[in-house]
């Protein structure tokens, strides 16, 4: 991260922005940060257009970093490049783990299976860290209803020297959904197959309409987060 950010404390932002909209949270974090020190990390998943079409309306210019770990569906992979151009995203990184990294710890693609938490490590904390390093700030689509460690999210916090911003903590499952019809965003090619949260291939299942939207994510084991909201960034 530049050393020449000086960053406003991020609990004086977060009560002063606890009941804005989205976009207000998007606009006072370009100026808290600076425009050339905010990105914007999006799984490309299946809430993710709501967020970008805010990100886009405020700055459509803003960096977004998308983690290509590697095990992605191909309807992801598609629905970025669909995205981007409904959106008119003009800086969009897909950044992927070290070919290094991958060849020393998971030479036969079977890590996900033998230890999900080193996976997403070197798949997506340690690709995060290093395309976070010249920021000093990044906004990201986690939502309080989502439940677990979401939950009780703040609107903004410090993330290991930076300042992390939340800007739909507090906006409801019906407002996502209302940002969708307004702007007549295209839905994740998989959410009508079931597939209510989507990430990596192997550990995402299909959901049942009775279960919570993440209940598919690492289906079968304690894990409920893959490390980059858990781990700081510095």
């Amino acid at each position: 991260m530049a050393d020449t950010v000086d960053l406003p404390p991020a609990d004086g932002l977060d009560r002063a922005l606890r009941h804005a909209t989205p976009a207000e949270v998007i606009t006072a974090a370009v100026k808290a940060v600076g425009r050339e020190q905010l990105a914007v990390v999006s799984s490309f998943g299946t809430e993710s257009a709501a967020l970008l079409k805010v990100v886009a309306d405020v700055d459509a210019a803003i960096p977004v970093i998308f983690l290509d770990t590697g095990w992605l569906f191909e309807e992801t992979l598609a629905y970025r490049d669909t995205l981007i151009a409904a959106l008119g995203l003009r800086d969009v990184r897909s950044i992927k783990p070290l070919d290094a990294t991958l060849l020393h710890e998971d030479p036969d693609r079977e890590l996900w299976f033998s230890d999900p938490d080193a996976c997403c490590r070197i798949r997506k904390v340690e690709p995060l860290q290093r395309a976070l390093a010249p920021f000093g700030g990044w906004i990201n689509g986690r939502k309080r209803f989502q439940g677990g460690a979401r939950a009780a999210i703040p609107v903004v916090e410090e993330d290991g020297g930076r300042l992390k911003f939340n800007p739909f903590a507090n906006i409801s499952r019906e407002a996502v959904e209302a940002i969708y019809v307004q702007a007549n965003l295209p839905p994740h090619p998989l959410k009508a197959s079931g597939y209510l949260s989507v990430g990596c291939m192997p550990c995402t299942s299909r959901t049942s309409p009775d279960e919570d939207m993440r209940a598919g994510r690492w289906r079968g084991r304690p894990k409920t987060e893959c490390g980059i909201h858990t781990v700081k960034t510095s």
